[in-house]
């Protein structure tokens, strides 16, 4: 099992930022969920945004973490965004059909977000 460390700010503007660095599974996947919530349901944000730029891997129940904080994120009025997904990230959200859901574009083929 993996691990993961999950970090929260505030940016200028008012939005939340949980930065995700490792892996998101069955070890890790309750830190990732309550870090959401609580913070969703005691900061009540406009924005939440969850920056995958180092999660290195992501399993079946990452995503459903993922799910959850954007539903309870809608129920509270808050925008839910997904930033920077590595290509395994992005490929398992496309397998899954939920990278529209989260505002990702179909391909993960944009220079600025993959590199070989």
């Amino acid at each position: 099992m993996g691990e993961a460390v999950m970090t929260t700010r505030r940016q200028a503007d008012g939005a939340i930022v949980v930065d995700v660095r490792g892996t998101l599974d069955a070890a890790t996947v309750d830190a990732l969920r309550e870090a959401l919530l609580s913070t969703l349901h005691a900061q009540r944000p406009v924005t939440m945004i969850v920056d995958l730029t180092f999660v290195t891997f992501m399993d079946s129940m990452g995503v459903g973490a993922l799910v959850t904080g954007y539903n309870v994120a809608r129920e509270t009025g808050t925008r839910f965004v997904l930033r920077n997904p590595s290509e395994f990230v992005h490929r398992q959200l496309r397998v899954t059909g939920l990278a529209e859901m989260f505002g990702l574009p179909a391909s993960h083929d944009s220079p600025q977000h993959y590199t070989p």
